[in-house]
């Protein structure tokens, strides 16, 4: 285990080392999130299948302590036509339940194929 992973697994290290004194959640957990929540907020109709293409300016501004309760707030910034199908721009902020700032902003990239 790398030592920094150790605030995100030991309910010890953090109580020295994070100024609220519990783990939180990897960054990577945050944005795993994102197709899921996503799916939530709209739903894509007449479609055969879709892709997580990727994301873009991917930044971590908050973490997120263990236990919280986090939801995606979600704007959708372009829809362009591709081959079969549509390309989804989406802004992405994933909001902490009493936190004044956000956990991650994202601009994420999806696939919508006919």
């Amino acid at each position: 285990v790398c030592s920094s992973d150790l605030i995100h697994v030991d309910v010890e290290r953090p109580k020295k080392e994070m100024p609220n004194g519990i783990p939180i959640a990897h960054g990577s957990l945050t944005l795993s999130l994102l197709p899921m929540l996503s799916d939530q907020c709209y739903r894509i109709t007449k479609r055969s299948r879709g892709i997580n293409y990727g994301s873009n300016k991917v930044r971590f501004t908050n973490p997120v302590p263990a236990g919280s309760r986090v939801r995606l707030h979600q704007k959708l910034k372009a829809v362009e036509n591709i081959e079969g199908g549509v390309r989804i721009i989406a802004e992405a902020e994933v909001e902490i339940e009493g936190a004044s700032r956000p956990a991650l902003v994202a601009e994420t990239i999806s696939l919508a194929y006919d």
